[in-house]
């Protein structure tokens, strides 16, 4: 009985560090609107830096790794700092709500396919019909069946750009947490992420604090600190405890997260086609990390 309350605990942080990632990208889009792509991406990551510092003190994290260990972080860092910009630079030009579902829904199944190609994962035929729906979830979700190879516009290739890199950061991040603290990992890429979006980001000058208003910093500071440190705890701590392999199926909570800020605060609609196209995704998740009952 003890055991099942402590799991439904986790099962509750997972959910709850899920709906602050989705709100995370209504957030992004406003940040973007009061100052630049830049400079948002340099001060959500510099943030969650700062703020991440007691939680690690906190939770005594060791602070090890090895020397594979640390390239992978440097790795993680360069493509994080990549994705970060372009999670701003998406929501410039693109909705939140679509943006924060179609990377999510794509992701995990970009993941898959690429552990297939690269490492030449074994995948039963069951599998592959679980990715063969998740794919045709991709393509709705690209709008491709009605608008062709539309989705080569500005606004859903920074989306899709999203979901390709955070795919690559997602693999690397699979063999380095195995040789460093989930929490240390974080911290060395949240430093390297910060400096290399800071390096892009001084010719906009992101330390004349008076140059941007309190709308940028009051949302900044909520992005870096609350979806950023506080969610990744809660994930990295909820995920030890429910076990990795059921972590992709809730990332299908970020949309929820997503859709739902976006429509209060841009009043964004939901096609039926993002819907469905989600929906895909999800059954192609759920599906890949089925286990055999026989």
């Amino acid at each position: 009985m003890d055991d099942t309350k402590n799991t439904t605990k986790y099962y509750i942080g997972m959910v709850i560090a899920m709906l602050f990632w989705g709100i995370a990208w209504t957030a992004g889009k406003v940040a973007a609107e009061h100052s630049n792509a830049e400079v948002a991406a340099f001060w959500r990551y510099a943030i969650s830096f700062i703020s991440i510092i007691p939680v690690i003190w906190y939770l005594k994290t060791p602070l090890k790794s090895d020397r594979i260990g640390f390239m992978y972080m440097l790795a993680s860092g360069v493509l994080t700092s990549l994705f970060n910009y372009l999670f701003f630079a998406a929501l410039s030009h693109g909705q939140a709500g679509y943006g924060g579902t179609m990377v999510t829904a794509l992701s995990p199944l970009f993941t898959y396919v690429m552990s297939i190609a690269i490492f030449g994962t074994r995948v039963s035929i069951g599998q592959v019909m679980a990715l063969s729906v998740g794919v045709l979830g991709a393509l709705i979700l690209l709008r491709v069946p009605y608008e062709g190879f539309g989705f080569l516009n500005i606004e859903s290739s920074y989306f899709l750009g999203c979901a390709v890199v955070w795919s690559i950061i997602t693999i690397i991040a699979q063999k380095g947490m195995r040789r460093a603290d989930p929490m240390f990992y974080t911290l060395v890429v949240f430093a390297i992420t910060g400096f290399i979006n800071m390096l892009f980001a001084l010719p906009y000058h992101p330390f004349d604090f008076a140059a941007y208003d309190a709308v940028f910093w009051s949302v900044i500071f909520f992005i870096g600190v609350v979806p950023g440190t506080f969610g990744m705890a809660i994930f990295f701590i909820s995920a030890s405890k429910v076990g990795a392999h059921r972590t992709a199926v809730f990332m299908f909570i970020v949309p929820v997260g997503a859709l739902l800020s976006s429509w209060i605060v841009y009043g964004e609609g939901l096609a039926l086609s993002t819907l469905f196209g989600c929906l895909c995704a999800f059954v192609a998740v759920l599906l890949f990390n089925m286990k055999k009952s026989y």
